[in-house]
């Protein structure tokens, strides 16, 4: 405001306002610049987010995103979910399994709580309770360790 009060001033004749105003112009410009980098790198943490733990955050990173990241982080994942199913055949293609090459395509995992029923693609059911030990193939596994329900065991 008071820059725009100066450059209305100089142009009634005071050429002495002009190098403040060009300095006070470059520093909003350098102020504007610096937020949208700042805004850039929490969303490229956020897309991060979506790919480290899923479709469903949890609360307690959700708490520390505003209302438009949230909405965001929404779109994102909409926009993901509509491109995998695009790709892959009829099931579609899970781009969020196997962040990392699997050296072994079973892994062997203990449940961290109560989680209930978990089908496997055999039709086999089992029951994940806490402290339960189970061998289970990586990639019915890999989302349930992101969110925390499974812990990989390493011998």
């Amino acid at each position: 405001e008071r820059n725009q009060a100066d450059v209305s001033e100089a142009k009634s004749g005071r050429t002495d306002l002009i190098f403040l105003i060009r300095f006070r112009h470059c520093c909003l410009l350098r102020n504007q610049r610096c937020l949208l980098a700042y805004l850039y790198d929490r969303l490229l943490r956020i897309r991060a987010l979506r790919w480290e733990y899923g479709s469903v955050l949890p609360n307690t990173i959700q708490f520390h995103m505003s209302a438009e990241e949230v909405e965001w982080f929404s779109r994102y994942k909409k926009s993901l979910a509509t491109y995998m199913r695009s790709v892959g055949g009829e099931e579609g293609l899970d781009l969020t399994q196997d962040i990392k090459p699997p050296k072994s395509l079973y892994i062997e995992v203990r449940c961290l709580r109560d989680y209930g029923e978990f089908e496997i693609d055999d039709g086999t059911t089992i029951l994940l309770k806490k402290n339960s030990q189970h061998f289970l193939p990586r990639w019915k596994c890999e989302q349930l360790i992101r969110q925390g329900v499974l812990e990989h065991i390493l011998s």
